[in-house]
């Protein structure tokens, strides 16, 4: 099966006033992936490194900061980044998958998961996320397998940023990427290209270098989902077209009153397709996180560590003195008998379900033998 093939999907969404009720910003991500895969929640504390040191991602191996800071990711439990987080300085960022006209290089590097994880262990801010993303995608570059299956998989990245303030899109294409910067309102991202002309930053060469492809003539207002978005889509990104669609809809008919939750609603709404499962992927966790404007006031971060938030309950979190990791969130590891870490990678399986994830699934199925 070829990449373009495979069914992949995600929805971000943030609210800032005068959107969200409260003087507050809203985050929620619904993390759309294979559906026998494991998410587990799992806590960093913050952290100093010696000089020199490097920092072993999924594939391989970056530059290492003197100083990391404390985080939340919710990850597939097979690799090393996240789909979604945050860190104790109120930061919070989620990826999405995207297919675009620069061509895809089947090479190992930094998975778009790696890249929200080393943001959020480095960024005080939102904005300094963007810069960080963005200068380790020039440093390292994207790509490597992002399914734990011996036929590659592989996408570029978009990325939803924000913190107690503000919030960022950060849209890649290869090493090119462009960001949008939001200071009101709502928005969501799905699966797609969406920064149109309202650039904030871009890459030095993101303008010439479509221009040498001869996807812009130089003459035309630049819009850059126009002009790096496939002119023929993947059938999932066609259908991705409608998840942004209704999820802009259901933002907007919450404008001025959107909370938590309103967002876990939305990522509870099975008929727009934001809770997914079909086609052999799911919904398989989801996180909101609030973001008091008031600096004394603390984060709440809320998280299923289990698939379906219409049937999963979202667990809160705080960053404070004396946290430490809740086993029952954790995946069993496997050294280097893990399918991951062997050569040809991923031509075995292991059992990664953690211990809530079995006690959700036990649930269900007594449910479902009930309803019977």
């Amino acid at each position: 099966m070829s990449i373009l093939e495979y069914p992949n999907s995600c929805d971000c969404l943030v609210s800032l006033p005068p959107a969200s009720r409260s003087p507050v910003v809203v985050f929620a991500k619904n993390s759309d992936r294979p559906s026998l895969e494991v998410q587990e929640v799992v806590y960093y504390g913050a952290s100093a490194h010696p000089p020199g040191s490097k920092v072993m991602c999924t594939y391989i191996e970056v530059e290492q900061v003197p100083n990391t800071l404390a985080v939340l990711l919710s990850r597939p439990a097979w690799l090393w980044g996240a789909e979604m987080g945050a860190n104790e300085m109120g930061v919070c960022i989620g990826n999405e998958a995207v297919w675009t006209k620069e061509a895809i290089e089947e090479r190992d590097a930094l998975l778009g998961m790696d890249l929200v994880r080393l943001a959020l262990e480095r960024a005080h801010s939102a904005k300094a996320a963007v810069h960080i993303i963005a200068d380790l995608l020039g440093q390292y570059g994207q790509g490597g397998s992002c399914k734990e299956d011996p036929e590659p998989f592989m996408y570029h990245n978009t990325f939803l940023l924000c913190d107690r303030l503000e919030a960022y899109v950060l849209e890649s294409a290869g090493p090119y990427w462009a960001a949008e910067r939001m200071t009101e309102g709502a928005l969501n991202i799905s699966n797609q290209l969406s920064i149109g002309t309202s650039i904030w930053q871009e890459h030095p060469q993101l303008r010439s270098h479509a221009l040498a492809q001869g996807w812009w003539n130089g003459t035309e207002e630049f819009n850059f989902k126009v002009v790096y978005s496939l002119k023929t889509q993947p059938v999932r990104m066609e259908a991705a077209k409608a998840r942004y669609r209704a999820g802009q809809e259901l933002l907007q008919r919450q404008q001025g009153h959107i909370t938590a939750e309103t967002m876990m609603q939305i990522l509870r709404n099975k008929e727009s397709g934001i809770c997914m499962d079909s086609g052999g992927f799911r919904t398989t966790s989801s996180m909101v996180s609030v973001l008091p404007r008031c600096p004394h006031l603390p984060c709440v971060h809320l998280l299923t560590a289990t698939p379906d938030p219409s049937r999963s309950v979202f667990k809160p979190f705080m960053f404070g003195e004396g946290v430490t990791q809740v086993p029952w969130v954790l995946s069993p590891t496997f050294g280097d008998n893990d399918p991951l870490r062997q050569t040809p990678r991923f031509q075995t399986q292991v059992d990664r379900r953690h211990e809530l994830y079995r006690h959700h699934q036990r649930a269900l199925k007594m449910s479902e033998e009930n309803e019977v």
